[in-house]
């Protein structure tokens, strides 16, 4: 072996640890410091660029940091995949408020993994109120989708359930509003995870009612003019089997 060959394959051998390097911090570097998290993540993100060609707008709103207090992420819901466009790019962990109706046993591993909070839509819930109180309290950031179930027809906004204006102010938690749409208009819900899509995502400016005055319906009905106001899509009327959370 020359010299020239030993010194290419030095580069090559170099260059191979470098990339496996930044592969394995990237894989690390997670909210819950979990590889298994970090790897999950990154497949994520190359699935949602090749299947649903996600476009962000506003990532410059997203609060920076693992830790940014108490905050309630509040989405409009249009398909079972909106959850992971949202949680691909920030930075701190989400545990989001599901539809206990929707908790595919084939799946279970997997929503014990992502510590999902359980919501009975059907009924008055104190239990997933109180365990999401607790869980803002503690710091931890929620998500949920207030209108309580898939916008059908799409494109219509469904009247926001007073159980978002009463987490937020009890907690005093500042709220990230996402405006999701582009996604596939298939059902059930998670089928959206094998079609195809160009879906749009907009973080829209953080806000803080915590000085406002507001009572809980009018925070829930104020961010329900917000969205209306931002879509330009009409509110349907229509809501069937939602729960609207027991004061906790």
């Amino acid at each position: 072996m020359t010299i020239l060959s030993i010194i290419l394959w030095s580069v090559l051998v170099l260059a191979v640890l470098v990339a496996a390097g930044f592969f394995a911090r990237a894989v690390v570097d997670n909210p819950r410091d979990d590889p298994n998290i970090g790897f999950l993540a990154m497949v994520v993100r190359v699935y949602l660029r090749l299947v649903h060609r996600v476009r962000y707008e506003g990532l410059e709103n997203i609060p920076e940091g693992r830790s940014p207090g108490r905050l309630v992420v509040v989405c409009n819901h249009t398909a079972g995949v909106d959850p992971m466009l949202v949680h691909a790019v920030v930075p701190f962990d989400i545990r989001w408020m599901m539809a206990s109706d929707m908790r595919v046993p084939v799946l279970e591993p997997f929503w014990k993994w992502m510590r999902l909070i359980d919501v009975d839509r059907f009924h008055s819930d104190a239990r997933s109120a109180l365990e999401a109180l607790r869980a803002i309290r503690r710091g931890e950031v929620l998500g949920i989708f207030p209108e309580g179930g898939l916008e059908r027809p799409p494109r219509r906004l469904l009247p926001f359930m007073p159980g978002v204006g009463m987490l937020v102010k009890k907690t005093g938690a500042r709220v990230l509003p996402v405006v999701i749409d582009g996604t596939p208009q298939v059902d059930p819900a998670f089928a959206s995870l094998w079609h195809t899509s160009r879906a749009h995502v907009r973080f829209m400016p953080v806000i803080d009612y915590s000085h406002s005055g507001m009572g809980s319906e009018e925070i829930a009905h104020d961010l329900q003019r917000r969205y209306a106001a931002w879509t330009g899509w009409p509110i349907n009327t229509v809501s069937a089997g939602r729960s609207t959370f027991a004061e906790a």
